[in-house]
């Protein structure tokens, strides 16, 4: 059986359980090692039966115990580096890449490759903080996490990619003392407490890591109402965010920082997904 017949009976297999079919794709690359341009140009080469075996024992997991297959493969694919992930730890999205993309041309304007401090909130696996060290090694990066059990895969993933970020335990803000920031960020729980969420989704990711409030904006307001202390004198401050809550993030700007300027990105699909604040002389 040639490797393009495989995939094709798994992914059919995969949504005939109600499953992503990209699962397949992200097993087989897991299995035998295989960029994704690799495997694709092998799709009409044999597979061979111990691969095969291999990956049905973890493909039979992922059809009957509705477990993300990323947290079975214990990694997933951010920014082109696989993060080690479990369920400690939100799975990061894809939607995330773009957050980091758009701070990286961020500060390539307006901060022109001098030294800057920079502080991810709510860091999970670590991924928006070690992509940024490692990407602009200009950039000092800490990170929070009121989850100690996240922070150790956080420092896990630091060690993996030879990042060089300072991870501190506590609530948001909480544990930067009287630190100051060029750049904050975060990617904070925004989902409302009452909205469904898919089983696959709620029933394995640390709905810590999910929930923010009633309304879905609650670490929003904590983190604009106490950051200002925290900020240097230029300073941006980069939110990802639900995709229908662009009016909720201005007014929360216009209450804290009513002088600041501020813009609200499109993700690649078109939605309202990010918000940028620009504090201070820009």
């Amino acid at each position: 059986m040639t490797f393009q017949k495989f995939i094709s009976i798994k992914e059919n297999e995969a949504l005939s359980c109600g499953k992503e079919d990209s699962a397949v794709i992200l097993l087989l690359e897991h299995i035998t090692g295989f960029e994704t341009n690799e495997l694709y140009l092998k799709m009409n080469d044999e597979i061979n039966n111990d691969l095969i075996d291999e990956f049905n024992k973890i493909f039979e997991k992922y059809l009957k115990n509705n477990e993300p297959i990323q947290y079975l493969i214990g990694f997933s694919c951010f920014y082109g580096r696989d993060f080690i992930v479990n369920e400690n730890v939100l799975i990061p999205r894809f939607e995330t890449e773009e957050l980091v993309e758009n701070i990286l041309y961020r500060y390539d304007d307006y901060f022109k490759g001098k030294v800057i401090d920079v502080c991810d909130l709510a860091t999970g696996s670590g991924n928006i903080a070690i992509t940024l060290a490692k990407e602009e090694p200009n950039m000092r990066v800490v990170a929070t996490d009121i989850s100690k059990e996240a922070l150790e895969v956080a420092k896990q993933n630091n060690k993996r990619f030879d990042a060089n970020v300072k991870f501190f335990e506590g609530d948001m803000l909480s544990p930067l003392g009287d630190m100051k920031f060029d750049i904050f960020v975060s990617n904070p729980p925004y989902i409302p407490d009452d909205e469904e969420v898919d089983s696959l989704v709620k029933d394995n990711e640390p709905n810590i890591a999910l929930f923010g409030g009633n309304d879905g904006m609650k670490f929003y307001r904590i983190i604009l109402s106490g950051v200002k202390k925290h900020l240097k004198k230029r300073a941006i401050i980069a939110f990802e965010h639900g995709y229908d809550k662009k009016n909720e993030m201005e007014k929360l700007i216009k209450e804290f920082f009513p002088k600041a300027s501020y813009e609200c990105i499109k993700d690649l699909e078109g939605k309202d997904r990010m918000t940028f604040i620009y504090v201070g002389d820009f």
